[in-house]
């Protein structure tokens, strides 16, 4: 369990989240932490490596990444065959998300891709890897609800991330 985030750096994530900004006079002006504070910790929280980059979010589609496709993939079985696959997985243009799974189906792919071009060269991709046995894609009718970056704090409440530091919201 990480034990590097304090109720105050907690309450600076959410702010950004909230405000789509780390602008310090706005995180102040949200939380009540000095500005001053609010820039050093700002600092403390890149250096320790749970800011990680200046990431926005970005309307997916107006980008021209209006494609997104969901597969699932059956690998042979191997040592370490799920970080050579997963790998080589990850290389592919417009794939986004490998993850290994439990269960029937070894990985979950999401690509987000510009053309029905891309996702024929997407398959071709996934079939030019040795170890892929099968796949199954689905097309993406409509997206629902996503997020990407500090914006998917917005889906949790600050108690989970306090609970989970084991923090409380007066900072003791």
């Amino acid at each position: 369990m990480s034990t590097t985030l304090d109720e105050r750096d907690v309450r600076i994530i959410f702010a950004i989240a909230e405000q789509e900004t780390d602008n310090t006079e706005v995180i102040h002006e949200q939380t009540g932490i000095p500005k001053s504070t609010v820039h050093y910790r700002l600092q403390s929280l890149k250096e320790e490596g749970v800011i990680t980059n200046e990431l926005y979010e970005l309307d997916l589609e107006k980008v021209g990444l209006g494609i997104t496709i969901i597969s699932e993939i059956w690998a042979e079985f191997g040592e370490g065959y799920h970080e050579r696959v997963g790998e080589q997985l990850a290389d592919i243009e417009g794939v986004n998300q490998v993850y290994f799974t439990m269960g029937d189906t070894d990985f979950v792919v999401i690509g987000r891709l510009t053309s029905r071009d891309m996702v024929e060269d997407l398959v071709d991709d996934y079939e030019s890897i040795d170890e892929i046995r099968r796949t199954s894609s689905k097309f993406v009718i409509s997206t629902i609800k996503t997020n990407t970056g500090i914006g998917t704090l917005r889906d949790y409440s600050q108690q989970s991330l306090l609970d989970f530091h084991q923090l409380s919201a007066d900072g003791e």
